[in-house]
């Protein structure tokens, strides 16, 4: 089975080499991830699902670019799951952009340790695993350093508003203070001071963590144990009195049972799957479950419109409309509040739109998202496992 973002289950217009360079896919993140725990800052003590990211799907993506029968010209085309890498990289890790580039240049090198006499890859195959993997570090990056300007730009604001009170009051007491011989007042006006300096002081902490922390707002979650497969039966009852016989809804993978938020990833998955029924051609909507190296990849898939290239990343702003066939009822906050669901539990949510390839959304997240989840943004770095 294939990872690759356009939930292509058989393999379809895969090449024998594309074939190959899947089967060698473990052993390549496992060579990645010794030489990255070895060689970049910040990475030794990573948990696994952190470490792995959006990769095994970006993995197989590069398999399809390589594929003459396959519409994919290269691994991030139609796909943003290279800008979620550098997003989830700001989010979830203490790494800088010269780490984000240097496991990007890991990858190709463990690419092409493992494959030498397993994977025939010519001088073409090269130059298309070089575009994609170019490419990808350079929407990463951008994705990364605009997830630090969004930080940033949060610290002004309450740098401007929260803090202009307290700025005031020490102010207006500096200026009473070289009024008044009053010792009584003197005290009283020291004390505001002394109270909103130490209220000025907690703000600084405050900000300096979020800073630190890199983090973005997180919806509450109440995590248990499930099975994704059940969950994903479960929502698609609701959907076939009101689809009929004209829509089928498919499920298939395998069943993965791990530690989530059950409400928030139902709702999710009902957001997906209306969107899916909304904007496909009334064709089947394909959710498929499977994990790999600690993270859950559910996705949900729809033929019909593409989302044009340029709108992946947008479509996830909250109360964004866009021209065009999709504008007509709008997005609404529905895939915000997925991407917030799947950036809670410690993960992230990709697109993969194409005319030729239809339309995937991936919740790709850990297994077990307590570590992420119930420290509440503190230490994620316990356990490798």
């Amino acid at each position: 089975m294939t990872l690759a973002t356009d939930q292509n289950t058989d393999g379809h217009g895969l090449s024998p080499t594309a074939l190959q360079l899947i089967a060698i896919r473990d052993a390549v993140m496992d060579h990645w991830e010794r030489e990255v725990r070895a060689r970049v800052d910040g990475a030794r003590d990573l948990l696994r699902p952190v470490l792995t990211n959006t990769l095994p799907a970006f993995f197989d993506n590069i398999a399809e670019a390589l594929s003459p029968d396959h519409p994919r010209e290269q691994a991030s085309s139609g796909s943003n799951a290279a800008g979620v890498h550098g997003g989830e990289r700001a989010r979830m890790t203490p790494f800088g952009p010269d780490q984000v580039v240097h496991e990007y240049q890991i990858l190709r090198e463990s690419i092409a340790l493992v494959a030498r006499g397993r994977v025939a890859l010519g001088e073409r195959e090269w130059a298309i695993i070089d575009e994609s993997i170019n490419a990808a570090t350079r929407e990463a990056i951008r994705s990364f350093t605009r997830s630090h300007e969004e930080l940033r730009h949060k610290v002004a604001a309450a740098l401007s508003h929260d803090m202009r009170t307290p700025l005031s009051v020490v102010a207006n007491g500096a200026q009473l203070l070289g009024r008044t011989d009053d010792w009584s007042l003197v005290r009283k006006i020291a004390a505001k001071v002394q109270s909103n300096a130490d209220r000025l002081e907690d703000m600084m902490a405050e900000l300096l963590d979020a800073l630190t922390l890199q983090g973005a707002a997180k919806i509450p979650l109440h995590l248990t144990r499930f099975d994704i497969l059940d969950l994903a039966r479960e929502t698609r009852e609701q959907y076939i009195p009101a689809a009929g016989d004209a829509v089928a809804i498919d499920i298939s993978g395998e069943p993965v049972v791990g530690y989530w938020c059950r409400a928030s990833l139902r709702r999710a998955l009902e957001n997906l799957i209306g969107n899916a029924l909304k904007y496909g051609d009334r064709g089947t909507v394909s959710i498929l479950a499977h994990q790999t190296r600690g993270r859950m990849m559910l996705s949900v898939h729809n033929q019909g419109n593409p989302i044009p290239e340029e709108q992946h990343d947008r479509i996830f702003d909250y109360l964004r409309r866009e021209a065009g066939p999709l504008s007509a009822t709008g997005w609404g906050i529905g895939l915000p509040f997925v991407k917030a669901v799947g950036e809670s539990h410690g993960g992230s949510v990709t697109v993969d739109s194409s005319p030729e390839l239809g339309t995937t959304f991936l919740i790709d997240i850990p297994v077990d998202c307590r570590p992420f989840v119930e420290q509440d943004g503190g230490q994620l770095a316990a356990s490798r496992a």
